[in-house]
């Protein structure tokens, strides 16, 4: 069984399906909203939650309603909520997505108490760390204890995986340093580095110069194009599994819960992605972050038969 150390973001989200997405200054009728719980962190521990892994997650929520749903969400699938801290007079995390007829999405994110995680809390769960076999973290929490914590967990000879969303102009080579895989999706890459990815050569160059600072392997996700694997001297292509999306949010993080749960238990890296790719291209053809995160049993009917 794997184990997994989530630290990061736990968000309600307001979901909001519209036709087309709304033009700067133009107003567009809603056909329907839902709350749905959400964060890249919360997303990321509940997807290996459903797969099967043993999972546990530092983070922050609010005293509100909103808090405790989150919570006992991720509690359902199994996930070791003992360093996630309920804090007074703040509200939890919040996110208002709009979803559009392709199934495209567009986020606002507003931190609340997410933004309040310091490296005290780290410290306070120092175990969680030492018990693992990976740890995963994203940019949705303050960003010097992201760094703090990859500095942590590499001394302790921890896996580190980096979701860098959302992507900031640039990161400190600290914690590039101290990152074994990062998985950004072609827009992250470039607002990372500077450089064009709108190509399969370009997104190689790109990654490359990660790797020059200190990281040891990058995977784009690039949607409909698939997945691609760059290390220092080589790269690989995967293609995707042909859907009809519906909605693409928490696509990215259930790739990343689902390939981190299979190369701890002992997958190749290419068929982690594999069945990462089977996951996320279940995840697009439902509505909804965690409620259209598939079963460790639904995946691997899939995959196996994709794979046949």
């Amino acid at each position: 069984m794997s184990n997994l150390l989530i630290v990061g973001s736990l968000n309600m989200d307001t979901v909001i399906n519209v036709k087309d997405m709304p033009k700067p200054g133009e107003t567009v009728l809603g056909k329907n909203y839902e709350l749905c719980p959400g964060g890249k962190g919360a997303n990321q521990a509940y997807a290996a939650g459903k797969l099967g892994a043993d999972v546990s997650m530092i983070g922050l929520v609010g005293k509100d309603d909103n808090g405790m749903k989150l919570l006992l969400n991720l509690q359902s699938v199994g996930v070791n909520t003992s360093g996630i801290q309920t804090l007074d007079n703040i509200t939890s995390g919040t996110a208002f997505i709009t979803v559009d007829d392709e199934g495209e999405n567009s986020i606002i994110v507003i931190s609340g108490a997410n933004y309040e995680l310091r490296k005290e809390h780290i410290d306070n769960h120092m175990d969680l760390i030492d018990q693992c076999d990976a740890v995963i973290v994203q940019l949705e929490v303050p960003i010097d204890v992201v760094t703090y914590l990859a500095r942590i967990a590499k001394s302790k000879n921890k896996l580190v995986i980096l979701d860098p969303a959302p992507a900031p102009t640039n990161l400190p080579l600290e914690l590039i340093k101290n990152v074994d895989i990062m998985k950004p999706n072609e827009t992250e890459l470039h607002a990372l580095t500077g450089m064009k990815t709108e190509s399969i050569e370009q997104i190689v160059q790109a990654s490359r110069s990660l790797i020059e600072q200190g990281v040891k392997k990058v995977i784009v996700t690039v949607g409909s194009k698939g997945t691609v694997l760059v290390t220092e001297n080589d790269y690989k292509i995967f293609p995707p599994r042909k859907v009809a999306a519906v909605d693409t949010t928490a696509a990215g993080d259930s790739f990343t819960a689902a390939f981190a749960t299979k190369l701890i238990e002992g997958f190749s890296y290419d068929d982690a992605i594999k069945f990462a790719n089977i996951v996320s291209s279940i995840v697009v053809t439902r509505k909804g972050a965690q409620n259209s995160m598939p079963s460790y049993e639904e995946a691997i009917k899939v995959y196996n038969n994709y794979f046949e």
